[in-house]
C-alpha cells in the first residue's frame, strides 16, 4: 500500500500495512499473520475469506489489540494505533467495535441484557437517561423488544437472538467501523439471513464500514463490496467481489470458488479437492506458501515468494494477486500442469 497520506476526504477509514502477528509456542514461533496490507473505506464492506486456521480471526483481534500486532501499522482515520497508549486506544475503540464468532460465550451470562448492551456507555460516563434511550433504540433496530427482553439474561435467548444482542452492544457506541468475526457461522441458515439483514440495515442507515470475516463464500459475496482471500497468514488475492468470484486470479481462490455448491442439478460435477494438507504455520513452505498444494506450481514458486501486485497491467483490472502465474487470461479449464517443486 502507498504510505503517502491522501486528503482526508479520500483517505480510507482503516489502513493496515505489513501487519504481523506472531506467538511463541513450544517448538518455535508461529507466524499467524504475515505482512498483511489492506484498507477499508467509509461505508464499505470488505469480506475476508479463507480456510479455518488461515489467520482471519487472529488478524481481526490484532486490529483491536487483543493482543496488539507484533509489527506493522494500523491507522484508523489517519491515526496510528500500533504503539498507542491504553488511554488513546480506548478512545479509538469507541469508533471501532467487534462482533465475536460465538455470540453466547461473548455475553456475560450473569447480567441483564440491557446492562450488557449499556456497558460501553457506562464506561464512557454517559448519563442514565441517555443510556436508557440509546439502549432501547438500538434494541429495536436489531429486532429486540426492550420491554420484554431487557430484563432477561443471555442464557434465555437463542443463538440468533444472542447475536442480535452482540450487534446491539457494539452499535450502541455508534462506531464507524464494525469488525464481524464469523458472525453467522454458528447460526441456522434462516437465522443467518435475518442477522445479515440487520447488519445491512445498520450499514446503510449509518454509513458503517465493515470488515466481514467468514468461510462461507456465498455469504461473503452477498454482503461485500470487495473481497480479500487469505491463505496461511497472507492475503493472496483482493479485489471487487464480483470480479474475484467471476474470474479468480489465484489458484487457491479458484479452488474456493469452485467448492461452492451449484444449485443447478444439471451442472457438471467439479473436482474441487486441493492436494495435500494445510501446512503448519510453524514451518511454512519456502517461497509461495500455497505451492505444496497448487496444481500450477513451478520451480520458481519454491524459491521466490510472490508479492501482492496488480493482476494485469493492461486490462484495467483493479484486483491484486500474490502469484507468479495468475490465472487471468488463462482458459480456466481443469487441466493445469502439475508443478515440479513440491
Amino acid at each position: 500500500m502507498n504510505a503517502v497520506m491522501t486528503p482526508t476526504a479520500e483517505r480510507p477509514l482503516l489502513e493496515v500495512e505489513q501487519l504481523r502477528q506472531s506467538f511463541k509456542v513450544p517448538g518455535g514461533v508461529v507466524s499467524a499473520v504475515a505482512d498483511v496490507s489492506f484498507d477499508v473505506r467509509r461505508g464499505e464492506t470488505l469480506g475476508l475469506v479463507g480456510e479455518s486456521g488461515c489467520g482471519k480471526s487472529t488478524l481481526a483481534r490484532s486490529l483491536v489489540h487483543l493482543p496488539g500486532p507484533t509489527a506493522g501499522s494500523v491507522r484508523f482515520d489517519g491515526e496510528e494505533t500500533v504503539g498507542a497508549s491504553p488511554r488513546r486506544m480506548r478512545k479509538v475503540l469507541r469508533r471501532m467495535q467487534m462482533i465475536f464468532q460465538d455470540p453466547i460465550s461473548a455475553l456475560n451470562p450473569r447480567r441483564r441484557v440491557k446492562d450488557v448492551i449499556a456497558e460501553g456507555l457506562a464506561i464512557r460516563g454517559v448519563s442514565v437517561a441517555e443510556t436508557r434511550r440509546r439502549v432501547e433504540q438500538v434494541m429495536r433496530e436489531v429486532g429486540l423488544d426492550p420491554e420484554r427482553m431487557g430484563e432477561r439474561r443471555p442464557g434465555e435467548f437463542s443463538g440468533g437472538q444472542c447475536q442480535r444482542i452482540a450487534i446491539a452492544r457494539a452499535m450502541v457506541l455508534e462506531p464507524e467501523l464494525l469488525i464481524c468475526d464469523e458472525p453467522v457461522s454458528a447460526l441456522d441458515v434462516s437465522v443467518q439471513a435475518q442477522v445479515l439483514n440487520v447488519l445491512e440495515d445498520m450499514r446503510s442507515t449509518r454509513n458503517l464500514a465493515m470488515l466481514f470475516i467468514a468461510h462461507d463464500l456465498s455469504v461473503v459475496r452477498n454482503v461485500s463490496d470487495r473481497v480479500a482471500v487469505m491463505y496461511l497468514g497472507r492475503i493472496v488475492e483482493m479485489g471487487d467481489a464480483d470480479e474475484v468470484y467471476r474470474a479468480p486470479a489465484h489458484p487457491y481462490t479458484r479452488a474456493l470458488v469452485d467448492s461452492v455448491p451449484d444449485p443447478d442439478p444439471r451442472a457438471p460435477i467439479r473436482d474441487t479437492r486441493l492436494s495435500g494438507e494445510l501446512p503448519s504455520p510453524l514451518d511454512p513452505p519456502s517461497g509461495c506458501r500455497f505451492r505444496t498444494r497448487c496444481p500450477m506450481a513451478q520451480p520458481r514458486c519454491a524459491v521466490e515468494e510472490p508479492e501482492l501486485g496488480p493482476v494485469s497491467e493492461t486490462n484495467g483490472d483493479a484486483r491484486t494477486v500474490a502469484c507468479h502465474f495468475p490465472l487471468v487470461g488463462a482458459a480456466h479449464d481443469d487441466t493445469a500442469t502439475e508443478g515440479a517443486s513440491r
